[in-house]
């Protein structure tokens, strides 16, 4: 199994970076989502360097050994994609695959987006690229679903990250496992008065893909960060909105893949699977679309036998 190396990069974006990373040769970028690290990727990042390339998964901004900066206004999807690409020269490469998961997916096709010269194809795992809305988002998603809705109640200063940061073990045992394939099924709604971890049930036991020891490490990696600068992304929804005008339904070139679980929370949402059947008329160059059949959220941690088949299979026809 090849080695995984950690150390500090200074992204073009000003920001101090920590990456780990594996093997050598075109530069793979792996971008976590929430509540998540580089840890996410640790399936990844050994299969890809034996098949020959560079994988280097960072923690993101407000993350983990990266941390950030206690503003709220310095999450925009502007820094975040500014700090993924600005990655790209630093690690040796003019360009990159950006592969991302959850929150990371968004960022990925932002940067495929605003920089496709840095960007050779571009790989979301279980968010599809959405185009931009005519309405802010925060409002829409307030009318139509409540404010008990989770990206509604991350809106709150200082409440969500008070909830998790609490107990960061049962945060991840509990939320790792709800979204999971192997979970209930977690509908993403805050109930009145509680929190959303009240959403998630504590497992009986773990589900086989995920052990105490990855659990611990978590954990760990969040010791001096904490939930507060992960939080802040999703308070910048509003803001991303606005600074986005420019890329108003915009096409994303690049070659494109997208893989999710057929029964991630994701994918269950209103309208998901309608939007993911229509990516193509923004997302021109998608090859392919991946499904996993009783895939929950956390998709290359819960088959990553079958994510590194298709990365591969999608890296190996650029």
């Amino acid at each position: 199994m090849a080695e995984i190396r950690h150390r500090f990069v200074e992204s073009e974006s000003g920001l101090r970076m920590h990456v780990a990373e594996a093997g050598e040769g075109p530069l793979v970028l792996l971008l976590h989502g929430f509540p998540e690290c580089w840890y996410s990727w640790r399936h990844q990042l050994s299969a890809l360097a034996e098949a020959g390339f560079h994988a280097v998964a960072p923690d993101q901004r407000g993350y983990a050994r990266t941390g950030g900066p206690g503003e709220v206004s310095q999450y925009s999807i502007l820094h975040l994609a500014g700090d993924a690409a600005g990655l790209v020269r630093p690690l040796g490469a003019d360009r990159a695959v950006v592969v991302g998961h959850d929150w990371g997916a968004p960022v990925a096709w932002a940067v495929a987006q605003f920089r496709p010269d840095k960007v050779r194809g571009v790989v979301a795992l279980s968010v599809p690229h959405r185009p931009r809305t005519s309405r802010p988002p925060v409002a829409v998603m307030r009318e139509r679903i409540g404010d008990g809705y989770y990206m509604v109640h991350f809106q709150r200063p200082d409440v969500p990250e008070a909830e998790f940061d609490r107990d960061r073990a049962a945060t991840f045992r509990r939320m790792l496992y709800a979204a999971s394939g192997d979970g209930p099924g977690l509908a993403p709604i805050v109930p009145e008065g509680g929190g959303f971890l009240d959403a998630c049930p504590e497992p009986g036991k773990l589900p086989g893909w995920l052990t105490e020891h990855d659990v611990e490490t978590l954990v760990a990696e969040y010791e001096h960060s904490g939930f507060t600068g992960p939080v802040n992304w999703y308070r910048n929804l509003d803001r991303n909105w606005e600074l986005t005008t420019a890329w108003h339904r915009a096409p994303i070139s690049p070659p494109a893949l997208y893989v999710a679980g057929d029964r991630d929370l994701v994918v269950a949402a209103p309208g998901a699977r309608e939007g993911i059947e229509r990516m193509g008329d923004f997302v021109p160059n998608l090859r392919e679309v991946v499904w996993l059949p009783g895939c929950g959220h956390w998709t290359q941690q819960e088959r990553p036998a079958e994510v590194n088949e298709a990365l591969l299979n999608f890296l190996h026809a650029l």
